[in-house]
């Protein structure tokens, strides 16, 4: 299967999901754009061949998802589990993130999301040595 990012074919897609972004993907953004997490470029509404993720981080190989409630529906359940099955299969790590833990604990969601930015300490078992 051929490796697609950003497929030509999705970016009326992807750019309609930047326009109406919830408020969680939001607050996302604005911590992350421009660098400014770790010096880490991210992307939003990133597609990797047939799926859109809500954040994408190339250097990192990571893909972060913000999730509603309509992901605890059985089928939705099932697309996601598809999706990250996929995505891992091409290299990529995902973190799923509910959209009111971005919203009500912004610290807590980035202290899981610098633990890929920093690789452990291999002498001190501890991380950022």
């Amino acid at each position: 299967m051929k490796f697609i990012q950003n497929d030509p074919l999705l970016k009326q897609r992807r750019q309609e999901l930047r326009r109406n972004q919830t408020e969680a993907e939001k607050t996302f953004w604005m911590h992350v754009r421009n660098r400014r997490f770790y010096g880490m470029k991210f992307f939003r509404q990133y597609s990797v061949g047939p799926y859109i993720v809500d954040f994408y981080c190339p250097k990192l190989k990571l893909a972060i998802e913000l999730d509603g409630g309509q992901h605890n529906e059985d089928d939705n359940q099932e697309y996601d589990t598809a999706r990250s099955a996929y995505l891992k299969a091409q290299g990529i790590d995902v973190i799923r993130l509910w959209n009111n833990e971005v919203l009500q604990d912004i610290e807590s969601v980035f202290a899981q999301v610098a633990q890929k930015t920093t690789p452990p300490c291999p002498l001190l078992h501890q991380e950022g040595c």
